[in-house]
């Protein structure tokens, strides 16, 4: 009798507190598309930090709660929504600190979810982002947030919407096949743009600052993917000098392209990645 107990208690407890990680679509680097082929929308792509809401728990990609103060998931539908919590453009490391504790505080005022796709849901992505419309027309939320998304025709419009998002504070943009189903993955109908390129190293270690950084961190040893070592020392500032991030973490850089050797050019540091 109380083995059965435990299975029961397995089977219907467990899926609350050991979340899965939630399947998602992910974004290719976009290159060229052919716009004749199917319909084409853009949006901004906020900086902000990814969250799945599955109906019950807010989610990280890895499958870890996010600990929203119960007024915010009150506002939330009973059914799944993906998109990104936002503070404001250039506000990513703050929008960090305040969604990633354990416990929620006054800044989660500020933050709100911005909505690019309404999973599971049938048809193309606006018959599903109808889906989100109506609910909030019946439930009004201060923190749900559907992203626009407008038509574009041409690679020159890509150019010219990503130049005025930029111009104006922005990360880039997101262009997508709004006639197609739901998919997950990484896709070649969702693509993100940007002016330049960005991917992650993990931190190995460091070299010393000399002049000026004397005393401090010059550079970070960072290790990509394919296993090259190099050092990220542009875009650090003083305090990531004097207290560097820790080897093993990963961090973000941006970038201007490959060599032939497989290193990247002219990197500079973006952020440390929070842990999942």
């Amino acid at each position: 009798m109380r083995l059965f107990s435990i299975i029961l208690f397995l089977c219907f407890v467990y899926p609350v507190w050991a979340n899965d990680k939630p399947e998602l679509m992910l974004l290719k680097t976009y290159k060229k598309v052919d716009f004749q082929q199917g319909q084409w929308v853009w949006s901004e792509k906020y900086d902000g930090v990814r969250a799945y809401w599955d109906g019950q728990h807010l989610l990280s990609r890895s499958g870890k709660i996010y600990f929203a103060p119960k007024w915010f998931i009150e506002q939330l539908p009973p059914f799944p929504i993906d998109g990104e919590l936002w503070l404001a453009r250039g506000a990513f490391q703050q929008t960090v600190s305040i969604v990633r504790k354990k416990r929620s505080d006054k800044g989660w005022k500020r933050i709100h979810y911005m909505i690019f796709e309404v999973p599971n849901q049938k048809g193309g992505l606006f018959e599903r982002l109808a889906v989100l419309h109506d609910f909030l027309k019946k439930s009004p939320s201060s923190v749900v947030r559907i992203i626009t998304q407008y038509p574009i025709n041409s690679d020159q419009e890509v150019r010219q919407h990503l130049k005025a998002v930029v111009d104006s504070g922005g990360e880039g943009i997101v262009i997508r096949r709004a006639d197609i189903p739901y998919r997950v993955g990484r896709l070649k109908t969702a693509l993100k743009v940007k002016p330049f390129f960005d991917t992650e190293c993990i931190v190995t270690g460091y070299t010393e600052g000399k002049g000026k950084y004397e005393g401090m961190v010059g550079a970070l040893r960072c290790q990509l993917e394919n296993g090259k070592i190099f050092s990220l020392g542009s875009g650090l500032e003083d305090k990531q000098r004097k207290s560097p991030p820790k080897i093993g973490q990963k961090v973000s850089f941006k970038y201007m392209g490959w060599t032939k050797k497989g290193m990247p050019r002219h990197p500079v540091f973006l952020r440390v990645r929070p842990q999942e």
